[in-house]
């Protein structure tokens, strides 16, 4: 099998989907614009060959990138990123080298929130009101329907950037002093926490893992208001989250591909999508799901794409949290007292790649515990200020 691996160097803890793929007998084929001299060792090593391209965006060298692979090696059977931000390149690549999974128009229903909220409704799954406004008189009907405050946030976007609240008709009116540069969604202000429903799916499009977490705070005030950051799997998958992320997968008609779905879910327990992402969570996520479980879900997906097959039996016998800490601040205990106070709990430690730190933080924790309560207590010492 040949596997082109795009950006196989980032972000650092998914190198192990190469090493994972390799060591089932995968001819990994490296594509990136990292020099391959810079890349790290392990990553060289599972690599059967690196093409260095100076610019992944520019498609000319992508496409001279395949045009190489498929005449050394014959067909290219899979290309992935695992990353949002590839998720078009992967697309169009796939589209023209007839290589299986997500093609350019699959694209329209994954990337925008307007089309997501068809997909919603065909699915019976409730979501938020609103749409895409280009003036300030269009925006003023929504405001006239759904009253404020509203979210407004680019039709296509990664996670919070450029998401606003507008609270008022000052605001409002504010948002348009300049010309705007993308379609903006404007939505009604959903109150509750954030729940998501991810995983797996096998060749036949069957789930065959699934996690879930909760969010500490809304992506949206994390990066606009730089606030601390934590979040957690579940060891219990709500069922109402469940069938409705199990109703997804089948509407989006998902095959060997991981998934991202996030949801509201209000005080009274009532769940209402928000958006829909076709892979992994981003952050550390990947290897929440691994302490969480005692499992390799990198060697796992590695069988998948092989045999079809996912061997590792799903318990979550813990709950698992990220707890990330920003520069500027003066915490409590030090990273030293974190480590040996609580070495029982916390199973990772790290910097955070600057693209994430908006959103995560500069440093973070991961801590596991089998009781929720005991985790929540030591995220919120590691978190408080001296």
């Amino acid at each position: 099998m040949n596997f082109v691996a795009f950006s196989p160097h980032f972000p650092p803890n998914f190198i192990p989907f190469v090493t994972s793929l390799r060591r089932v007998g995968v001819n990994v084929l490296g594509l990136g614009d990292e020099p391959f001299d810079s890349l790290p060792h392990e990553l060289k090593f599972a690599l059967t060959e690196y093409y260095w391209v100076t610019n992944q965006h520019n498609y000319d060298e992508l496409v001279r990138a395949l045009g190489f692979y498929t005449h050394s090696y014959g067909k290219i059977d899979r290309l992935e990123s695992h990353n949002e931000y590839w998720l078009e390149s992967d697309a169009r690549l796939r589209t023209d080298f007839n290589i299986p999974g997500f093609r350019t128009n699959d694209l329209v229903r994954v990337k925008r929130k307007s089309e997501m909220k068809a997909v919603f409704r065909k699915a019976g799954i409730p979501c938020a009101r609103g749409s895409i406004c280009h003036t300030l008189s269009e925006a003023r009907l929504v405001v006239e329907e759904l009253g404020f405050p509203l979210v407004v946030k680019p039709d296509v976007g990664v996670g919070a950037s450029h998401t606003y609240k507008i609270s008022n008709a000052t605001e409002l009116e504010a948002f348009f002093d300049a010309p705007l540069r993308q379609d903006f969604i404007f939505e009604e202000f959903i109150l509750g926490k954030i729940q998501t429903f991810d995983g797996l799916v096998d060749q036949n499009g069957q789930i065959v893992f699934s996690s879930s977490l909760e969010y500490s705070e809304g992506v949206m005030d994390l990066v606009n208001r730089a606030l601390d950051f934590t979040y957690f799997t579940l060891r219990k998958i709500p069922t109402e989250l469940a069938q409705a992320g199990c109703r997804l997968v089948k509407a989006y008609n998902l095959r060997e591909r991981f998934f991202h779905f996030e949801f509201f879910c209000s005080p009274e327990g009532k769940y209402v999508a928000l958006e829909v992402n076709m892979r992994p969570p981003g952050g550390l996520t990947v290897d929440m799901w691994n302490y969480a479980n005692d499992i390799n879900i990198f060697d796992e997906y590695a069988n998948v794409v092989v045999n079809n097959h996912f061997g590792a039996v799903i318990t979550r016998p813990y709950f698992c949290a990220y707890v990330g800490r920003r520069r500027g601040y003066r915490y409590l205990l030090s990273n030293e007292k974190v480590m040996s106070g609580f070495s029982r709990q916390v199973v990772s430690a790290q910097p955070i790649s600057g693209v994430f730190a908006a959103a995560l933080g500069d440093f973070g924790y991961l801590i596991r515990s089998p009781e929720l309560a005991e985790l929540q207590e030591i995220a919120g010492q590691i978190l408080k200020k001296a």
